[in-house]
């Protein structure tokens, strides 16, 4: 990957933002550059990390197996984010998988240029804090999602989580994501076809809409419903 597009890259992530590009040239050089195919393996279950790892392009899930052998997708990482972050500060083992889910270009940190990062910058350690804690947030509500024993308001809270928060419920909003009927049942602990069931009914009804690309929209209709219950 060119410096120059390298560095336009990462002027636009949440980690980097606020750094000169002087700066961005500097940390760049410090990036182990590396592209994996779709369905590779980045981190596997219980692996000790030394690396903080960028997404440059494309698109990671991070896979937990529960009881039954059965997998779910805990996060997924799209162009932009990090991870890997808090094994290097508390010097633990991953406890998911992390596989790409689409061909991508991936950014590795060492633990040593982890830390002389956070060091030399203090901007960039208050960016840290703050996607942490996006990420506590978020974990707490999916939490809240499994709990829901309606399969309708499981995959309702899961899509409102993946929406922007700034949309406006008159008009709606698309997912930030792609998402397959599987990709959602493992991310709800549903089976693709109750996905499937209630996708179809919601599409009938208008609630949502399957646009090009089978990104999925969801119309003012979604966020009626949620003002109802």
């Amino acid at each position: 990957m060119l410096d120059e597009k390298l560095i336009a890259l990462l002027r636009n992530f949440d980690l980097f933002g606020s750094l000169s590009e002087e700066d961005l040239f500097k940390i760049s050089a410090t990036f182990v550059i590396k592209k994996v195919n779709k369905n590779e393996i980045i981190l596997y279950e219980e692996d000790t990390n030394n690396f903080m790892y960028i997404v440059l392009s494309g698109e990671l899930k991070v896979v937990q197996t529960v009881a039954g052998g059965n997998e779910i997708i805990v996060a997924i990482h799209q162009t932009g984010q990090s991870f890997g972050e808090i094994s290097l500060i508390d010097g633990k083992t991953s406890p998911a998988m992390v596989i790409a889910n689409r061909p991508s270009i991936i950014a590795l940190i060492s633990k040593k240029d982890f830390y002389a990062l956070l060091a030399n910058h203090s901007q960039v350690f208050h960016n840290l804090l703050e996607i942490m804690c996006l990420r506590l947030r978020d974990s707490w509500e999916k939490l809240r999602m499994l709990t829901l024993k309606d399969p309708a308001e499981r995959i309702r809270a899961l899509f409102l989580s993946l929406s922007d928060k700034s949309a406006k419920p008159l008009t709606g909003t698309p997912l930030n994501i792609k998402l397959t009927h599987q990709n959602i049942a493992d991310m709800t602990g549903l089976t693709r076809e109750t996905v499937s069931r209630i996708l179809r009914k919601w599409q009938n009804a208008g609630i949502i809409t399957i646009m090009e690309g089978k990104l999925i929209h969801l119309n003012s209709a979604f966020y009626e419903k949620m003002h109802k219950r």
